[in-house]
């Protein structure tokens, strides 16, 4: 077992199983409540086509969320974001598999089918898996000839067996490899799961853009064949909500994606990038680093 995932479960233990539930409540409660702010979008403007919602649907998610975090402040709990990611899976395939699906090819079905499948079992995995923890030995204080392990980390001229090794700010981690911390998946982005990532990465591209595929042959159908009136409005609407969260995540997760291809192309991460590019905020990271480290190391 990974130490990351150790680590989940003493958090799991150290958490009240109350908690882990109302969490998980907060975190479906914003899907629902999102995805039926963006449906009110083909709702008051049908006149508009799926491109010219776009925008639209944009602003009001992105208002949903910041009311749902407002929000947190009077019931207390804080929603979790691997588990908003989740239940947007989940709520995608559900639309799919009970309204989309009968107008869809059974090799599609298939496709998307497991393309969903898949998505969960990796998310399983990189949530579970390591990302390349270093443990904090003292012997390597001795022999860099520093005071904390921070400061060894970003003196590893003199440790090269440190080399690319950086404390996550987040988890305060020291991870091997270290590119970011990802909030959606809940853990850092290293040497040991760093391939997971662009994994997933793509497959949510592609499991999105066949989910946009299937629903907008759906909505072209309901609309050709006249069947648009008998159909339910509120299935129709969540149709064409998913669709345009679905077409908004594709388009920043393909700058996202091309942007690490980038990176590993050039043997870069992102957290180099971000220090090397902009040295006082590489500086301000830094400090704030060995504040996190002197904090734990005196708590």
């Amino acid at each position: 077992m990974s130490r990351l995932a150790s680590g989940l479960q003493r958090l799991r233990r150290s958490s009240s199983q109350w908690e882990v539930l109302w969490s998980a409540l907060a975190s479906c409660g914003l899907v629902l409540f999102s995805q039926l702010a963006v449906a009110m979008v083909p709702r008051l403007f049908p006149f508009l086509s799926l491109l010219a919602m776009l925008p639209i649907a944009g602003l009001v998610f992105i208002a949903a969320i910041v009311l749902g975090r407002l929000w947190r402040r009077f019931i207390g709990v804080a929603a979790s974001a691997p588990l908003f990611v989740l239940f947007n899976i989940l709520l995608l395939w559900g639309v799919y598999v009970f309204v989309i699906r009968r107008e869809t090819s059974s090799l599609l079905d298939m496709l998307i089918n497991a393309e969903c499948a898949l998505l969960l079992w990796g998310f399983y995995r990189i949530l579970s898996g390591d990302p390349g923890i270093v443990a904090c030995d003292s012997s390597y204080l001795e022999e860099a000839g520093c005071k904390d392990f921070v400061e060894a980390i970003y003196s590893s001229e003199k440790l090269p067996m440190l080399s690319r090794v950086r404390q996550c700010t987040w988890c305060k981690a020291n991870i091997r490899g270290y590119d970011h911390h990802c909030p959606a998946f809940g853990t850092c982005i290293g040497q040991k799961n760093h391939r997971l990532f662009m994994a997933l990465l793509t497959g949510f591209v592609v499991a999105e853009s066949t989910y946009t595929m299937c629903s907008t042959k759906y909505i072209t159908r309901c609309i050709s064949s006249g069947t648009i009136r008998s159909e339910n409005p509120v299935s129709l609407n969540i149709v064409i909500s998913t669709t345009l969260f679905s077409i908004l995540q594709v388009l920043w997760q393909i700058v996202f994606l091309m942007w690490h291809i980038y990176c590993i192309c050039f043997n870069i991460k992102t957290d180099e990038w971000v220090i090397s590019n902009f040295p006082c905020f590489g500086v301000f990271v830094h400090q704030l680093q060995v504040v996190f480290s002197l904090a734990v190391s005196c708590s």
